[in-house]
């Protein structure tokens, strides 16, 4: 029996590696449309150190703490962490497939009889009992076992599926922390922007309130009509509106600055209400290759392993049309003296073959649905690719646009700089009038803030072309792993 055991187990587990359905092989590049090199940028290689930290390069220590405690408090990261122990588990459910499953049981008891009185009576017209009344105990203990074979993979299928989506929520994990990165670095430079564009409103309001004084100055001394009065009380109380929508915008970005660290908006964001100038960029940045792209872009791995748990699913599928074989066995013992428990044993093994005969199609459905499913993922994962390309070509392309903005910007901005110190110098003795120091004066200030605004441009984008490049996930602990 134990020989005949042996030989059955072993022809199954030399069957189990005929695994149903496809291997998977991942699409080659040529497959997903990638070209060879982008369109703009030098194509340098960027190492994975350079692309894990890239925020440090900003140069900024408190945007480099914020993030450090986003990292650890976001609760989108918290989920995502969560739900890749999930599949860790999973996975572990899927491999526990593979061994026997035994469960045992065990029960004891006493259990009463009484003997029939015969039909006799006493003198009083009771029955006379026949016998004494008997109590008697009873053991009982099994156990049972049963194993499936993996005859056609259906099990080791499910165990690929598994792992891939291990792998598969690792990289969400990896791409939730990398957007979150991101969508800070995002308003905290829009909580600098704000705060610079209050700072050029604030001293507008003093020029502008200066200027509207020498205009009642020179209305009473009878050298100007009240229209240059008037323009400049209008072209104040504009500049004025300006400020609590200003306020709001920084108010919004650091109260969901607060929010991406894992705090209540208010209090955990007081140091940053105290000014400061936006971050300066580094002006060189390697872009590397579209290949790199794939391999650095979480999102993009994510969906890879997408397609490859797809494709496993079809070998789950297909192994249903097949026999399912099991051996299964039971031991077990009686007695009614726990003492004598275990004196006599028994017990069997048991092997069984089950075949579907006839289901109306139901099992061929399945595999055919499930070949859909994975023509649906590699579509998907193709269109990460070509979404993941857009993204690095979009954001060289702002970073571009953003650094000639603020060249020019520069250049107006002195240029107008100089221009309203001239106006504001002749309007004062009269050699123009109120209009053109009020166009001078709105050219300024149009200059400073576009100026700030293309500076804190340029620092958005090269955050836009890290996050489109894959940066930010690099160093994280528990990195995903596709064995």
């Amino acid at each position: 029996m134990r020989y005949r055991f042996a030989w059955i187990s072993g022809t199954a587990l030399m069957l189990s590696a005929c695994a149903a359905g496809p291997n998977y092989h991942a699409p080659q590049t040529s497959a997903l449309g990638v070209p060879a090199a982008y369109s703009q940028g030098d194509n340098a290689a960027l190492s994975d150190a350079d692309l894990a930290i890239w925020w440090t390069r900003l140069n900024d220590p408190a945007l480099s703490s914020l993030i450090d405690n986003a990292i650890a408090n976001n609760l989108d990261i918290v989920q995502a962490q969560a739900r890749l122990r999930q599949a860790r588990e999973s996975l572990r459910q899927a491999n526990a497939s593979f061994l026997p499953q035994v469960s045992g049981s065990a029960t004891g008891g006493r259990n009463y009889s009484s003997q029939d009185a015969g039909g006799r009576l006493d003198s009083s017209g009771n029955p006379i009992s026949g016998g004494a009344s008997n109590w008697s105990s009873s053991y009982s203990a099994r156990a049972n076992a049963s194993w499936q074979i993996d005859l056609f993979g259906e099990l080791s299928r499910t165990s690929e599926a598994a792992r891939a989506d291990l792998a598969a929520s690792g990289y969400d994990l990896a791409n939730v922390r990398m957007t979150i990165i991101a969508e800070l670095v995002t308003n905290y430079v829009q909580a600098r922007l704000a705060q610079q564009q209050l700072t050029v409103a604030r001293e507008t309001q003093a020029v502008q309130k200066d200027n509207y004084d020498i205009a009642g100055w020179r209305l009473q001394a009878g050298l100007v009509s009240s229209l240059d009065e008037q323009q400049a009380k209008a072209q104040l109380a504009q500049t004025n509106a300006t400020v609590p929508q200003l306020e709001a915008s920084l108010r919004g970005s650091l109260n969901r600055i607060a929010v991406l660290t894992g705090q209540a908006p208010g209090e955990a964001t007081r140091a940053l209400e105290t000014p400061a100038p936006i971050p300066v960029a580094n002006t060189q940045i390697a872009t590397g290759i579209p290949a790199d792209t794939l391999r650095q872009r979480p999102d993009v791995r994510s969906a890879e392993r997408a397609l490859a748990a797809a494709t496993a699913r079809i070998g789950v599928a297909q192994a249903q049309l097949y026999p399912s074989l099991g051996i299964s066995g039971n031991i077990g013992t009686t007695s009614n003296a726990f003492k004598d428990l275990f004196s006599l044993i028994t017990g069997g093994v048991f092997g069984n073959v089950a075949q579907t005969i006839f289901d109306g199609g139901r099992l061929r459905s399945q595999v055919r649905s499930q070949k859909a499913a994975t023509d649906a993922a590699f579509a998907a994962y193709k269109q990460s690719v070509l979404g993941a390309l857009e993204d690095v070509e979009n954001a060289m392309a702002s970073l571009q646009s953003a650094r000639l903005r603020k060249v020019e910007f520069a250049t107006a901005y002195e240029a107008s700089n100089n221009a309203a110190i001239l106006a504001r110098s002749q309007y004062q003795v009269g050699l123009i009038d109120f209009q053109t120091l009020s166009t001078s004066e709105t050219t300024l200030l149009n200059a400073r803030n576009s100026l700030a605004s293309a500076q804190s441009d340029e620092v958005l984008a090269i955050a836009q072309l890290y996050n489109a490049l894959g940066g930010g996930w690099q160093n994280m602990d528990n990195r995903p792993n596709e064995q």
